[in-house]
């Protein structure tokens, strides 16, 4: 499996390679999605950049993704859109349109609530587990874990000389992570090295503009489907190198 990451925290000044509006960012996962992404995660984001949860920015995005593509598509719920805990769950439980599926970073606080209130609503659940923080810890405390959709081992650790050693540090804190599936990813300068580790464990995978706006060259990425087909072909020679 390869999720595309559509544009996460990244606004305007990063160029317009970067989705922002619901029209674009359909676009740009359909793309993907014909570069082969099987699965979609996105930062819906208000008039003035900012992501938000709010039924109202959420709906226009999801309706121009279920227009344009056939996979899961799977939003944030993250406390930057959201800070109060209660006021998250709130606007959960607001929703208008569903997600396949969302989020849940569960070193934030109120992270079982808003996780328990999606699950109520039939929305599958992403835990995100992030390097350099207790969530690994709580999660395997959670009675929650049994039943979330799948573990994003997230690795925060942006230097590529030293990402891979921190995910394989964040896996082993998470094993066995409640049986669920786990997609391992890295960011910004760890992206690259932290997908082909993914490749090599037989782990799902995401790429995409909210990780890295760079290919592996260091080239800038014209946009995610550019960055789908490079994983893929990384992804293809891990295999391939595995099976030799």
């Amino acid at each position: 499996m390869v999720q595309v990451c559509m544009n996460g925290s990244r606004g305007a000044g990063d160029g317009t390679a970067v989705p922002l509006t619901p029209s674009a960012v359909a676009e740009s996962a359909a793309a993907a999605v014909a570069a082969g992404a099987t699965d979609v995660h996105v930062h819906p984001k208000s008039p003035c950049g900012r992501d938000s949860l709010s039924p109202g920015v959420l709906t226009p995005v999801l309706t121009a993704l279920r227009e344009r593509v056939r996979v899961p598509v799977g939003v944030t719920t993250g406390a930057w859109a959201e800070p109060d805990p209660a006021a998250r769950v709130a606007r959960v439980r607001a929703w208008t349109v569903l997600p396949d599926h969302a989020s849940v970073n569960w070193h934030e606080p109120g992270a079982e609530e808003v996780a328990a209130a999606l699950l109520e609503r039939g929305v599958g659940v992403e835990a995100g587990i992030w390097s350099g923080t207790d969530g690994a810890a709580r999660f395997a405390a959670s009675p929650l874990g049994p039943r979330v959709l799948r573990v994003l081992a997230e690795v925060t650790d942006p230097d590529p000389d030293s990402a891979v050693t921190t995910a394989r540090a964040l896996l082993a804190e998470l094993s066995p992570a409640h049986g669920r599936p786990v997609l391992l990813h890295g960011e910004e300068g760890g992206a690259w090295p932290v997908l082909r580790l993914a490749g090599r464990l037989g782990l799902a995978t995401r790429i995409g503009l909210e990780d890295t706006l760079v290919l592996p060259d260091g080239e800038r990425a014209c946009s995610n489907a550019a960055l789908v087909t490079e994983a893929l072909s990384l992804l293809g020679n891990s295999r391939m190198a595995q099976a030799e």
